[in-house]
């Protein structure tokens, strides 16, 4: 059979048995051959002249009772033995063959001389056999090769599926678009026999729809004229509609549409497929709403931005109306609710959305923005007892109660809240009703999706909930560590401002100081430690109180920052604890890279000497406005080592101002370093303006939102001088002589300040250091004299010994003068300059008795 004609067989619907297509044979009463179409020819390859005249059993013969059927390589394509296919062989039996109207299975030969299996059915001819005589024809077998009416079969078997059994929806319109005939699925979907809708239009079964697909007709009408106008088939367009069987319910069905022409190519009309993908949609649209959680829940580390985002990206998509309350703890401190019954947990509404914009605006507004704590901003969240709320807290589960469904935020065994997603106009509380929905119930599949999505919205909240108690913990240590109050100096005049890092990078490590120093000195200090939250805010207060007990030893800067350098470098196995296999955590993670620059000043000579480590330098502004950034030697930051550190000094003119700062304040996403110090500079180059004014211009020119992502600190230190008579000077020879005359100095002086009642303790004081300068160190001696808060008093050699205080056995005749000298005074030390070293002390004022 040739290609084309094995497709036109294969697009024939008629039965390969139908005598227009079959092999026909005419038998006459005997069984002899008195007939042979040309199909018989094809079939078997006689042809008529070969075969008429001969009996039939030349040709065909019954299949033997028992034994095998021929040969796999001789059976036709598709043809079993018995036994194996399903394929009923009816016993051979001898005789003609079966009655009229019957079908038997037999074995036929081919001409070639090979064998192949042949269905056979025979129909007697009005007036055969039995009227004409035996040689009249009587009988014609009809026959065609078995794998062709089993193939046949199995395509009537599909298309008695499709009609009967499938579960996609088939219709045929004729052109004028009225229903024809449509299948099982169809009738289930119009929810009515066939008889009842047939010849209706596809507008007036599913009024109201319309496709949703991009860039294709909209109706039904106008999809369908277009597949009969032009021949081109449309597939998998989607249709959004109301089915009659299910009305008030939108369904979503994947139809294709293609024309149908008669054997002639008549066109007749247009076949529709539609199968219902509504359930296959809600399941797209559930796993995209899961996705899209995910994309915009717990963006920030915020519990109260996290609920809000909960509430908006499942309206409406999800639900009218959701509300997310979280309890009163963890909102305001982030710590866990108390364990134990949930029903009397205090919860705060922190989260609502609606889309009813008229019910939004009737309930108790939610003000994220208002100024006080969390509690003052959020109402606290009631509910009645039974209400699905209620039964959802005392349970620790979901409840589903008609149109609402309570989902709790469960994290391990505590619950932080609940969130309550309505699809019904029932209000659920008196107070606050929620909006009107659409009014639908939730599934399974919702109810299980709702859970999922509760369960991703408790660990962001749990998240948020840890971040925001380790912020408050850093922030309560911060402060706990940052100078509470700075006392007045007579140095400088002082101002400050110091803001916290934002909610998203945390707590870091910024940090400033003021030290008072002897001799009227201040020390200013300002640093900088890498990364955020309690280790760095830990590592600040270590770095803090180091550099104020070096700085009590009166170093110089440079000094300060090697010392303070080795400590933050000290090795693992060298820090406390470490012999012993107990190093403190807070020494394993010291962090290196810290900055920190450190200035001292001195009103009496005006000298400002200072040294940095990898900080950034200060800004000098002159009394006339200008301002300068001193070229200051970076140094490496602390714990790098390997570079010594330089110190500066210059001389700074009464009324001058020092800025000391961190990065975070002139350092920006929106800008470099250099811009935000030539605005720093700008800002504070106004020599009129006080220094507070100065330090809220600085915050609010280069911090405008009062957030970084960085701590900001800023120290103003405007200078002063001591008045020439607050501070009298002397030089004194090396010599036994030097002590009488420091003592005659010395309470000269103090009579012209009025001070006689120090005259006795200080001309003790005085005599000592001078008599322990002249023992062991070296001339000349200078004495002076400081009228400030306190006397202080200093004397000064060019020695480098230093004096200790000890106690002297009762045999010794030396030894008692400095321990006489620490009795005498509130507190003294010693202070090492290039030139030697300097022996201070300081006494409070006699107290003034009121009248």
């Amino acid at each position: 059979m040739s290609a084309t004609r094995a497709a036109d067989a294969a697009d024939d619907f008629r039965g390969p048995l139908d005598i227009a297509r079959a092999a026909t044979v005419v038998l006459d009463g005997r069984d002899t051959v008195v007939g042979w179409s040309p199909a018989a020819t094809e079939l078997l390859g006689f042809g008529a002249h070969e075969a008429v005249g001969r009996p039939l059993s030349a040709f065909l013969s019954p299949l033997p009772a028992e034994g095998p059927l021929p040969a796999a390589s001789d059976r036709p394509a598709g043809v079993e033995p018995r036994g194996t296919s399903g394929l009923s062989v009816p016993s051979a039996r001898p005789g003609p063959g079966p009655p009229s109207g019957g079908n038997e299975i037999r074995l036929a030969r081919h001409r070639n001389g090979h064998e192949l299996l042949v269905a056979t059915t025979v129909c007697a001819l009005a007036g055969g056999a039995g009227g004409h005589g035996a040689d009249s024809p009587g009988r014609v077998l009809v026959a065609a090769e078995l794998g062709a009416l089993r193939q046949w079969e199995s395509r009537l078997a599909l298309l008695q599926g499709l009609a009967t059994q499938s579960p996609v929806g088939l219709a045929i319109y004729d052109t004028d678009l009225r229903l024809t005939w449509s299948n099982t699925a169809y009738e289930r979907e119009i929810g009515k026999p066939l008889a009842e809708y047939r010849g209706m239009r596809a507008d007036e079964l599913y009024s109201g729809g319309t496709f949703v697909t991009p860039g294709y007709p909209k109706t039904l009408d106008a999809v369908m004229h277009h597949v009969i106008d032009t021949g081109e088939p449309i597939l998998d367009l989607h249709f959004q509609g109301i089915p009659p069987s299910d009305p008030g319910t939108e369904h979503l069905w994947s139809c294709s549409y293609y024309r149908l022409q008669d054997a002639n190519g008549h066109v007749f009309g247009v076949c529709e497929d539609a199968f219902d993908i509504s359930d296959r949609q809600r399941a797209q649209q559930r796993l995209a709403l899961l996705v899209e959680v995910g994309r915009r829940i717990g963006t920030v580390l915020d519990v109260v931005t996290t609920a809000e985002e909960i509430a908006e990206v499942t309206v409406p998509e999800f639900a009218a109306a959701v509300r997310v309350d979280v309890a009163r703890v963890t909102v305001m401190s982030g710590e866990l609710p108390a364990t134990g019954s949930s029903a009397a947990m205090d919860l705060l509404r922190v989260g609502e959305h609606s889309v009813d914009p008229a019910a939004a605006d009737a309930a108790e507004p939610l003000d994220p923005g208002a100024p006080g704590s969390p509690a003052d901003r959020y109402p606290p969240a009631t509910y009645p007892p039974g209400s699905p709320q209620d039964r959802s807290l005392a349970s620790g589960g979901l409840v589903l109660d008609d149109n609402v469904l309570v989902v709790p935020l469960r994290v391990g065994g505590s619950v932080l809240g609940l969130v309550t997603f309505v699809r019904s106009p029932r209000p659920q509380v008196p107070e606050r009703p929620l909006s009107p929905g659409p009014a639908d119930t939730f599934d399974n599949g919702e109810v299980a999706l709702a859970d999922e999505l509760a369960a991703r919205a408790a660990v962001c909240i749990d998240n948020a909930r840890r971040f925001t108690r380790e912020r408050s913990a850093s922030l309560a240590l911060q402060r706990q560590l940052l100078p509470h109050h700075v006392p007045p100096q007579s140095a400088v005049e002082i101002a400050y401002r110091y803001l916290p890092s934002d909610d998203v990078t945390g707590v870091g490590g910024d940090w400033f100081d003021v030290i008072p120093l002897s001799g009227t000195r201040v020390g200013l200090v300002v640093g900088d430690v890498v990364g955020h939250g309690l280790q760095a805010a830990a590592t600040m207060g270590r770095l803090r109180t180091s550099v104020r007990a070096f700085a009590q030893l009166d170093m110089a800067p440079d000094e300060l920052l090697t010392r303070l350098d080795d400590l933050v470098g000290q090795p693992l196995d060298e820090r406390p604890g470490a012999r012993d296999g107990a190093a403190s955590d807070a020494y394993d993670e010291l962090t290196t890279g810290a900055t920190c620059l450190y200035a001292v000043y001195d009103p009496v000579s005006r000298r400002c000497v200072m040294a940095r480590a990898g900080h950034l330098p200060p800004a000098v502004v002159h009394p006339d406005g200008r301002v300068t950034f001193p070229d200051l030697p970076a140094g490496p930051p602390l714990g790098l080592g390997g570079l010594p550190f330089e110190s500066m000094e210059i001389e700074l003119p009464v009324g001058s101002l020092l800025a000391l700062f961190t990065d975070g304040l002139v350092e920006a996403r929106d800008h470099d370093i250099d811009q935000g110090l030539n605005a720093l500079g700008r800002v504070l180059g106004d020599p009129a303006a006080s220094l507070e004014e100065l330090c809220d211009r600085a915050v609010s020119e280069l911090v405008p939102d009062a957030t970084t992502a960085d701590d900001t600190a800023l120290l103003l230190a405007r200078t002063r001088q001591l008045d020439e008579g607050q501070v009298a000077e002397w030089e004194l020879p090396a010599e036994a002589t030097a002590a009488g005359r420091a003592r005659e100095l010395t309470n000269r002086q103090l009579d012209l300040w009025g001070l006689e009642e120090l005259s006795f303790a200080t001309e003790l004081v005085v005599s000592e250091l001078v008599t322990n300068a002249v023992r062991y160190g070296g001339g000349p001696l200078r004495l002076r004299l400081i009228r400030d808060r306190t006397l202080l008093c200093e004397v000064a050699d060019t020695g480098h010994t230093s004096p200790h205080l000890r106690h002297s056995a009762e045999d010794d005749e030396g030894g008692r003068g400095l321990f006489i000298v620490a009795q005498l005074v509130q507190r003294w030390g010693t202070r090492y300059t290039p030139a030697g070293k300097t022996i201070w002390t300081e006494q409070a004022f006699p107290q003034v008795e009121s009248g």
